[in-house]
Order: structure tokens, then sequence, then C-alpha cells
């Protein structure tokens, strides 16, 4: 096994959970009201060195009973080592856990499409909205497994929604008749993309572009 797990056990004691080894990989589980302290000792610390954070993802398992995970990938590229940290949140309590990006900046975005995908609140960070659904999108999150395979409105609503927000700043005319959708719009929304104001470039001069 990985010789940090016995690091980790001897530094944090009970924090860390459980471990073990699977196809390969090492994979820890830590308290989540530790998990923060826990990432950074792991990147800080000399003889540690996971200097790179490759990913941050989550789990919900099917049975709807065990908690969601939260998955962070790590890599020491001194040392060539991976190493996966899980934290576990109950369903039953605030989707919630401190934010990685103090530790690694790149955590930014990777945390933005857990949180848009599963719900999870990532506590101080510095931009948390959504970065695959629009900011608008009001059907909840698409990766929990009690979310509806083909969403949970129908597709009028979801297109009456989305051109209400701004036509012009998401479609044009022939890409609504590519989806044969553009006969469900009203009068008034067609006229203003017939009339191409979709990608309209303000002129540095004052005028249009």
């Amino acid at each position: 096994m990985n010789p940090s797990v016995a690091a980790l056990r001897e530094r944090f004691g009970g924090a860390v959970t459980r471990s073990f080894e699977s196809c390969g990989d090492t994979i820890v589980h830590v308290d989540a009201t530790r998990a923060i302290e826990i990432l950074r000792w792991l990147k800080d610390t000399p003889g540690q060195d996971y200097n790179y954070l490759a990913d941050i993802t989550a789990v919900e398992h099917r049975d709807g009973e065990r908690p969601i995970e939260i998955v962070y990938e790590l890599f020491s590229l001194t040392r060539k080592v991976p190493l996966r940290v899980k934290v576990e949140l109950p369903k039953a309590e605030e989707l919630a856990v401190d934010s990685a990006v103090p530790i690694w900046a790149g955590a930014n975005w990777l945390e933005r499409e857990v949180f848009d995908m599963f719900g999870v609140t990532f506590r101080g960070h510095p931009d948390l909205r959504r970065i695959l659904m629009w900011e608008t999108y009001a059907e909840g999150y698409p990766l929990r497994k009690d979310f509806p395979l083909r969403g949970r409105f129908s597709r009028s609503e979801q297109v009456r929604q989305a051109l209400n927000a701004n036509p012009e700043a998401h479609y044009s005319m022939e890409e609504l008749a590519i989806a044969n959708v553009a006969h469900e719009l009203p009068a008034e929304i067609r006229d203003r993309l017939a009339r191409g104001q979709r990608g309209v470039i303000p002129d540095p001069e004052g005028g249009r572009g």
C-alpha cells in the first residue's frame, strides 16, 4: 500500500476512517470536517508532495442510502505516486465541504462541476455557480440518481425557459429549425431572431458591425 496511508494515520488518527487497495489504486477515506487540513498536509509536507490535483468528482450509489462521496484524485509529480482521497457526505445532512481552491487553484472549475451536477456546496469557493448548465437552469442536478432520464420539464418547457432568458444570446432561427422547435416560438421571438439580432457586434465608432 502507498506509504502515505501509514503517515496519514500517524498524523491524523481517527480522521482517516478507512483505506484499501483497489485495482492497483490506493484509496483513503477521511473525515469531512478535516478534509481540507488533510489535503493541505498531503500537498505541503516534504515526502508527500501531492502537488497535482488531477480531478475532483463525486459518486452517488444506487442504493440511495449510502453517502455521496467527494473524490479527490491526487498525484505527486516528484514521487510519481497517485492517491485517491474520498470524503463521505450523508444525504440527510448538508451536502457541503470546504473548498480546495486555496490549496490548488485548479480546484475552481472542478468544484463548480460537482456543484452543478450533484448539488454539493464548496464552502469558501470564490465563484461557486453552474459551469455546464446555464445559470437559470431550474431542474436540479443532472447526475443525481433521482434525476429523470429526460429531465424534470418537458422539451417545450425547457425551450420556453431558455428563450425567455435571452433568446438572441443562445439561438439563431437556423439552429432552432434544425432542432425542429422553431414553430413553438411566440411570433415576437421568431421576428427578433429572424432580424438577425443574435451575434451583432457593437462598432467601436458607435455604429453596428
